[in-house]
């Protein structure tokens, strides 16, 4: 017998939560991660009969959200203005008391280049395996392997004392 298709309310039930934090850790502020996953889930409903048949409906939700922040920062680009010196720094982490990541590993994570947080995002937050976040990232897996390698090392050095990675 075949198993019964999750129906989309329920798939919402349980992965918002983590799609948001996922989402949340790669792009480091909480109202543009929540409206990014809602953007998603808007869009998985809509197409609800193919996503639900996908491997990973959640790392297509994942997807799907990462994909339209790069959308929205293809389009603002050209609304920055040249003369605007902190157009090109990286997001800073709001400090949000209701957020469901550490605010000092939010901090941490959004000191990493954009590609590092996707993939610490998906690895650790998502627990996907090497596979598939690179099939959900649409790069190679030792390339996975390196920017998560990378990005252990510089989350390392910024959460842990010096003292304390001595003893280790």
């Amino acid at each position: 017998m075949r198993p019964q298709p999750l129906d989309f309310a329920e798939f919402y039930r349980r992965s918002a939560n983590e799609c948001l934090r996922t989402v949340l850790a790669s792009v480091g502020d909480q109202h543009t991660a929540q409206e990014l996953v809602d953007e998603a889930f808007a869009r998985a409903c809509a197409s609800w009969r193919t996503v639900s048949k996908h491997p990973a409906p959640t790392a297509w939700v994942i997807r799907t959200a990462l994909n339209v922040n790069i959308s929205r920062w293809r389009r603002r680009r050209w609304e920055i203005s040249v003369a605007d010196p902190a157009a090109g720094t990286h997001p800073q982490a709001a400090e949000d008391p209701g957020s469901p990541v550490d605010p000092r590993i939010m901090a941490a994570l959004m000191r990493l280049p954009a590609r590092q947080r996707q993939v610490v995002a998906l690895r650790l937050f998502l627990d996907l395996d090497t596979a598939r976040t690179a099939e959900v990232l649409n790069i190679a897996p030792s390339t996975v392997k390196a920017h998560l390698a990378r990005a252990l090392a510089a989350l390392r050095d910024v959460l842990i004392p010096e003292h304390q990675q001595e003893i280790s």
